[in-house]
Order: C-alpha cells, then sequence, then structure tokens
C-alpha cells in the first residue's frame, strides 16, 4: 500500500478538501486526485463522495480512517527506530573480556544518556561490511592486517596500545619475577589455543614470533577462558599471554601470575573503526571520549606489528582497531620512539 497514498487520504480527511490538502502537501490538486484514486483502486471500494463542498468520507471511507492513521503511526516509529539519534548506537567490540568492551563502559559512564547495542563481532571482514551497510556504527579492530586494506570508505584512528603481559601459574620458572624481558621468554612454551587463521590477533602474534623467535603454540581445542587458565595453573611449562586490561576471574587457588614484559614491551593496537558517512551523532560524541581518555601512542620501549597503524591516515584525521588475544602475517615489527 503506497504511504503517500495513505497520507493524503488522511490529510483529505483532516480538511476536506482536495485544494487544501494539494497545498498543505506541496503537492498539486491533481496529484491529490490521481493519489486518492489509486489507494480506492488498491482498496477496491470508494473513500470519498466528491460534492460542491468538498470531499465527504463514505462509510468505507469512515471505516478506513483509523487504520489509515494507524498506518501512518507504525510508519513513523519504523523510520525513528533506524534513524540517527532516535536508535542506540551499535558499537562492535569483539569480546566482553577485552580492552575495548572496557573502553565501551568507559564511555557509558560518561554518558549514561546515550543509549547503546553491544556486539560481538568475530571476523574483521563480518564487522567492516557491517560498518558499511549501517548494521553498526563503530568497532574495535587491529588494523591493518598484511593484504587486507581498509576500503576508503572506513576510517579508522588508533585508541589504544594495550601491553602484553604473561599469564603463568605459581609453579612456572618466571612465576617470582616482577617483569621479564622478551628475549627472557625464549625458549618457553606460550600456549594460545584461540589462534585462528585469519583474523588479526593472529596476524599479531605471528609477527611477534617472527621478531623475538618465541615459541607460540595453538594446539589443542579452544574450550574458553577458563579451561585456560585452569591448565596454566596446573602446567609448569606453559605460560600464555594476555592483555593488560583483559578482565579474567579465576579461583584462588590457582594462583596465576601476571607478569610485565619488556624491553621492548609488545603492545597490541587497538583501533576504532566506523563508515565514513555514518550521522549518528553519538559516534561524534563517542570518537572525541576516546581521544580524551586513552593513551598515547608509539611509547619509548614499545613494539607492534609495522602494519598497525599508529597514527592518523593522510587527508583526514582518523585511523584502525582490535583486541589483544590470540591470523598470517606479513611484515616484521616496528619499535615505538
Amino acid at each position: 500500500m503506497d504511504l503517500d497514498a495513505v497520507r493524503t487520504f488522511v490529510t483529505a480527511v483532516g480538511v476536506g478538501r482536495f485544494q487544501e490538502t494539494a497545498a498543505e502537501l506541496s503537492i498539486s490538486q491533481q496529484a491529490v486526485s490521481k493519489r486518492i484514486a489509486a489507494l480506492e483502486r488498491a482498496l477496491g471500494v470508494r473513500l470519498f463522495t466528491r460534492t460542491p463542498r468538498g470531499a465527504r468520507l463514505t462509510i468505507d471511507g469512515q471505516a478506513f480512517l483509523p487504520h489509515a492513521r494507524d498506518l501512518l503511526r507504525v510508519a513513523e516509529r519504523a523510520a525513528d527506530s533506524v534513524r540517527p539519534g532516535n536508535r542506540p548506537l551499535r558499537v562492535d567490540v569483539i569480546a566482553s573480556r577485552l580492552a575495548p568492551a572496557g573502553l565501551l563502559r568507559g564511555f557509558h559512564r560518561a554518558h549514561p544518556e546515550i543509549e547503546l547495542d553491544v556486539l560481538k563481532l568475530f571476523e574483521v571482514d563480518a564487522a567492516v561490511a557491517a560498518l558499511r551497510s549501517g548494521a553498526i556504527d563503530a568497532s574495535f579492530r587491529a588494523v591493518t592486517m598484511p593484504g587486507n586494506p581498509l576500503p576508503e570508505d572506513i576510517d579508522v584512528v588508533p585508541v589504544l596500545d594495550e601491553p602484553l603481559e604473561l599469564l603463568t601459574g605459581p609453579a612456572h620458572p618466571l612465576a617470582p619475577a616482577r617483569s621479564v624481558t622478551i628475549a627472557q621468554l625464549t625458549g618457553h612454551r606460550i600456549w594460545m589455543p584461540g589462534l585462528t587463521p585469519g583474523t588479526e590477533w593472529t596476524a599479531y602474534y605471528d609477527d611477534l614470533v617472527a621478531e623475538f623467535g618465541l615459541t607460540i603454540e595453538a594446539t589443542g581445542p579452544n574450550l574458553g577462558a577458563d579451561a585456560l587458565l585452569d591448565t596454566v595453573a596446573d602446567t609448569p611449562a606453559l605460560a600464555t599471554f594476555i592483555g593488560a586490561q583483559t578482565r579474567l576471574v579465576w579461583p584462588a587457588g590457582h594462583d596465576l601470575r601476571r607478569i610485565p614484559v619488556t624491553d621492548p614491551a609488545p603492545v597490541y593496537p587497538h583501533s576504532l573503526l566506523w563508515q565514513r558517512d555514518n550521522a549518528h551523532p553519538a559516534l561524534t560524541a563517542f570518537r572525541r571520549h576516546l581521544a580524551d581518555a586513552t593513551t598515547s601512542h608509539d611509547r619509548p620501549a614499545t613494539w607492534k606489528p609495522s602494519w598497525a597503524i599508529s597514527a592518523p591516515r593522510p587527508r583526514r584525521p582518523r585511523g584502525r582497531a582490535g583486541g589483544p588475544s590470540p591470523a598470517p602475517s606479513g611484515g616484521r615489527g616496528s619499535w615505538g620512539t
């Protein structure tokens, strides 16, 4: 059913004459007559009786009127549900325990009046497609992966370089250390079963291995964080990497140790992606909050892959995003200065 015709019908009922209806809708009187005639044909009934004094509703017109008004109200609510500013800001954080979720929580505390929809998209290609279609407004990613550049309509800005920490059980040889250099990790088994080919975190760890000669094992099924923590706690020969802002809880009996890695400190480069023409008003507030709240980039004695965006793209102040966790690499790393 043509909503323009329904709107013309409801307006004509309100003003009483097709001439005034045309003026109200800023269309010609002939267009009013054509819309009403098309609606009557679609319904198979007469809605108006034309008289010298104007248009008068028929019995069928009277029966249709309340439903026509309902149709227009439903159409307006449907448009409002997706109109920027009238729907929640939709943000992809990859996983609820990673640093991006913490950044989003900070934004919510600072702006409780802004409604949020939180999504968790696994693959970067799915996140970019969702940004371009308008299904989401922003996504945290680590970019750009080798051989997988962002489309030109996707803008990106770095928001957080998150240091990695070594997570060990109490019997691990490095457990007593207050910090470890990355060179001290050579020869130790680092177990990360969540490394999935094609993901940005796997690209990150591939480059970390290539740069520093580490041993990272991705064997066995990924049974989740709890199974990983149980195994690390009980196995003196195994350790894993965890982001400094990744939030995990384990039983006190595990006595797990989070140990900073230094000289250089490997940092995971989180960035924020959005579609350049996205007009959601809360997106600007979100980007401003992140710019004010997050740490500086390229700090001394840090390392991240050469493909990780660490400064805004030329031509516009934007940058790219991710989450430390456990995809194929290409470039070597870059030292922070």
